[in-house]
């Protein structure tokens, strides 16, 4: 009994050990590095600062990323409805192929591209200045605030959708069926049968597409146009300007804080599903 122990602990190892090198240690010197003054002393100066600086960036990120996690749970649910109870095929499969062209595109090459169609000269006015819908003149910018929210969106639009459209797709069919022998609409199909079986899916994608938005850098920083800014933005700046480790930390661990402020939510709701306290 004791040696197969042994061999599990073997096993694990290798995976323990990564996780330690790659997530532990970097997160713990994160940590101590935002509470260490320039003495190398335990200090709460790097928050200070971090909160005397950078207090409209806190929210700004905040707001950003509740707009763009409304706008993702809108657009996914519907699209993902289309997708599980539409019963034209074609264009079905049609939007499936469009929906799924996001994932495959990274980060930093969907902020140039977002930063081309966006920009007051770019493609999106452009195109309407051909059509004669606007003039030259009446063209406005979508980059900053707007543009930021437009890609957030756009890029994890994809990502939240394949998971909803797939917890839609587990569905017991015969609950649908049911509702629809009983006269239901689609739409009341939708929000009395599927949406509150899908809810956790759907709480486990915003929450990682949180995560993602509140780590991209490339994004606010070749579509955001000034301050206040994301905090990436922040974190980037006090290194390469300033070489500032600490305060990077600390905008790090705010950031890490709003992740696990969402994820408590999620979870509340999660146990509560389920019964729990």
């Amino acid at each position: 009994m004791r040696n197969k122990n042994i061999h599990l602990y073997l096993l694990v190892a290798p995976a323990a050990l990564m996780i330690s090198l790659l997530f532990i240690w970097p997160m713990g010197a994160s940590l101590v590095a935002a509470f260490t003054g320039k003495q190398a002393e335990f200090s709460l100066e790097p928050m200070r600062k971090v909160f005397s600086l950078y207090s409209q960036d806190i929210v700004f990120s905040v707001v950003i990323v509740l707009v763009s996690l409304a706008l993702l749970a809108v657009i996914s649910v519907t699209v993902s409805a289309v997708v599980v109870l539409s019963p034209w095929q074609k264009a079905v499969r049609l939007l499936g192929l469009l929906y799924r062209l996001p994932l495959f595109i990274p980060f930093i090459v969907t902020a140039q591209m977002m930063r081309t169609f966006l920009a007051k000269n770019g493609l999106m006015n452009n195109a309407l200045v051909a059509t004669g819908l606007v003039t030259p003149l009446e063209t406005v910018s979508f980059l900053g605030w707007k543009g930021i929210i437009i890609t957030f969106v756009w890029k994890q639009f994809a990502f939240v959708t394949l998971l909803v459209a797939g917890a839609m797709a587990a569905v017991d069919p015969a609950q649908i069926q049911a509702a629809r022998n009983l006269g239901a609409s689609r739409i009341r199909i939708l929000f009395t049968i599927i949406l509150p079986q899908v809810m956790p899916t759907l709480g486990v994608a915003l929450v990682l597409s949180t995560v993602m938005m509140l780590s991209v850098l490339s994004v606010p920083l070749m579509i955001g146009t000034g301050s206040p800014g994301m905090l990436t933005v922040d974190m980037a700046f006090r290194v390469n300007s300033y070489g500032d480790y600490p305060v990077a930390s600390a905008l790090g661990i705010v950031s890490w804080g709003i992740c696990a402020v969402l994820s408590w939510f999620y979870l509340r709701y999660s146990l509560k599903e389920k019964g729990g306290q």
